[in-house]
């Protein structure tokens, strides 16, 4: 039903407010109904569209797409994403290629969102727009890469947004 439910509607939408100019399309994955159900219907309008799993440190989808074997390395404290499975709604999933993020990144990217753009963004956002820019770089100028902003700070005030805690597990913003 997730997966169906992104393939009926959030797919759609990207299309529609692209008209249809997408060169890619990336996204962690938690359950994968998001991840796969705009991978599907995008794939069907375009096959040439790049359809790529944002992953976390820690999570073995980034080895499994790479590979087809899972093993995980290193750690996150990101919450909600990243899996050390391929889930159900992932199984016969389109994907071309799975990029890495971690936490160092994911933070760089949450805070320069917050300081820029006033987004007061979670740490899915991080590894999402983290692995957008890492595609952006390798497709070059002129490409329209597509994910998803999917959850807000405001859950991680005491984690993600608090020095002490960020100190304590080896991390930091400055």
């Amino acid at each position: 039903a997730n997966r169906q439910s992104h393939y009926e509607t959030t797919g759609p939408e990207i299309w529609q407010q692209t008209d249809g100019k997408v060169d890619a399309w990336v996204a962690a994955t938690g359950t994968g109904g998001t991840y796969a159900g705009v991978a599907m219907f995008l794939k069907e309008k375009n096959p040439n569209i790049k359809c790529v799993v944002a992953d976390p440190m820690g999570s073995g989808l980034y080895s499994y797409v790479k590979t087809g074997e899972i093993t995980t390395q290193g750690n996150s404290v990101t919450e909600g994403i990243g899996n050390s499975r391929v889930t159900a709604n992932l199984e016969g999933v389109p994907t071309d290629d799975a990029i890495q993020v971690d936490d160092p990144e994911a933070l760089r990217v949450i805070y320069q969102l917050l300081r820029k753009d006033g987004l007061f963004m979670g740490g899915s956002v991080g590894i999402n727009v983290g692995a957008a820019v890492a595609l952006a770089k390798q497709m070059g100028p002129g490409h329209t890469i597509v994910t998803v902003l999917c959850d807000g700070g405001s859950r991680y005030q005491s984690r993600l947004y608090n020095r002490e805690w960020l100190a304590s597990k080896g991390l930091s913003i400055d």
